[in-house]
């Protein structure tokens, strides 16, 4: 049987996958579990919980809420707000336990539930294997004044915004770290909705906040930092120095520079290790990237004498090898960033911040400032249907691989990656042209669908 906590927690379509008694029995079983590992030993057990603006978030993060309180937590809701502000929060509030109600970049009809440690960190495969084994167990709950109680906390917005802002302050060593800057934000009609104008204009900028206004049924819906046309169109129309873009539940970010041009998260994660590097902040000199990361941001870290230390596809990994080895900045090229010295996860808001402070605190424009880190021609082909176990074992695809390498040599780069949830393989060629890249992608894809087919 599949597991049902992904690399993200639990996901899939409301009210299909994910019901209103699932979100109960995890609850429920979160609670049970961190109580069995002694996590709430000798005081009675705290959570935080929020979600984003989907409509199916209401009933689910209402779910949940009485799944823990009926096992005896109590409950602060802090309603619509991003994943990150959670698990800041879980830490800020010495919480026990972070719930968040999202599906992040997914469309409206999706969520999921994911929890955060008592440090505000996502919860080890270990323990969301054990809460998985403890679903729809019969256990004794408490009664009378024993249960917990459920207390609308939405004041908690504000001391986020506060942290945020003052992180922003601490990198840049100044009281407004974004002045004189005119920046535009799309919100994606997402949980940073309420929040992400008050820390931008808080921290000095002029800022034109755009799909703000969520219906419930609009997040992600064309808008974000999945479809990044409109903001960049804002952008060039009003003149602004940048624009950034969040994802439905903020824990990622991606920009715009004053021409529309796209900023990816490898470049936003190359200028923020140069910054770091210069005043020392850059542990060992070293950024944590995926596997999926360019080959353009690895010239340019090499240049700059900043190493890369590479993980699989996937912030929690990401997250892991910082926390390992005690690394101060990582990511990905989808937006997700972490700063280690201010938060414990992606946090798409913080990165609009500090990426505003290098441009506020540089002569040079965004554009110039990621001009350095190059994006070489990325082409991504998937093969479905193909028996994914053999991807690393076919001699003669390996042999394919080898020569595709060997043919591309120092300009370019190979790598394939099997689907996790899929029968799919995805093949991935780096060149220093579009049409080479998508000669070498193509020919590889055709050997994966002929080798590894299915019978």
């Amino acid at each position: 049987m599949a597991r049902l906590f992904g690399t993200d927690g639990v996901r899939g379509v409301a009210n299909q996958d994910i019901t209103a008694e699932l979100a109960v029995d995890l609850g429920v079983a979160a609670a049970l579990v961190l109580a069995e590992r002694g996590e709430f030993a000798g005081h009675r057990p705290h959570a935080i919980i929020g979600r984003d603006t989907r409509i199916s978030g209401q009933f689910l993060s209402a779910a949940v809420a009485a799944g823990l309180a009926s096992a005896g937590v109590d409950v602060w809701d802090v309603g619509v707000l991003p994943t990150p502000a959670v698990a800041h929060l879980v830490t800020a509030t010495d919480a026990d336990l972070g719930v968040v109600v999202s599906a992040s970049h997914n469309p409206m009809p999706d969520n999921g539930i994911k929890f955060f440690s008592s440090g505000g960190h996502k919860l080890e495969d270990a323990v969301e294997e054990a809460i998985e084994d403890a679903l729809g167990g019969g256990s004794q709950r408490p009664t009378g004044a024993d249960v917990g109680t459920i207390t609308p906390r939405p004041d908690l917005r504000d001391q986020y915004v506060a942290h945020i802002v003052a992180a922003a302050r601490a990198f840049s060593g100044s009281t407004t770290p974004l002045k004189g800057l005119t920046i535009v934000a799309d919100c994606a009609h997402g949980a940073v909705s309420g929040a992400a104008g008050d820390a931008l204009v808080e921290a000095g900028a002029d800022v034109t906040v755009i799909h703000a206004d969520p219906t419930g049924l609009n997040i992600n819906d064309g808008v974000g930092s999945t479809h990044l046309d409109a903001l960049g169109a804002e952008v060039v129309a009003r003149g602004a120095d940048f624009g950034v873009a969040f994802d439905g539940d903020a824990d990622r970010c991606l920009a715009v520079d004053h021409t529309g041009a796209i900023v990816d998260g490898d470049q936003v994660m190359g200028i923020l290790a140069l910054r770091m590097k210069a005043d020392g902040s850059l542990y060992r000199n070293t950024l944590v990237a995926t596997v999926m990361s360019n080959l353009g941001l690895h010239r340019a870290m090499r240049e700059a004498d900043i190493e890369i230390v590479e993980t699989a596809v996937g912030d929690r990994y990401v997250l892991e090898a910082m926390r390992e080895a005690g690394y101060t900045l990582g990511g990905e090229q989808s937006g997700h960033v972490i700063l280690s010295e201010f938060a414990t996860t992606g946090d798409g808001l913080l990165t609009a911040l500090l990426v505003g402070s290098v441009v506020a605190a540089s002569p040079s424009t965004l554009r110039e400032l990621v001009a350095p880190i190059e994006r070489l021609p990325q082409v991504l082909v998937n093969v479905p249907n193909v028996d994914k176990s053999r991807v690393f074992t076919d001699e003669i695809l390996q042999e394919a691989v080898a020569e595709a390498r060997a043919s591309l040599g120092a300009e370019g780069r190979v790598l394939l990656r099997p689907s996790g949830t899929e029968p799919l393989v995805r093949v991935m060629v780096e060149a220093s042209t579009e049409t080479v890249a998508a000669d070498v992608a193509n020919t590889l894809a055709s050997v994966v669908a002929t080798r590894l087919a299915r019978p």
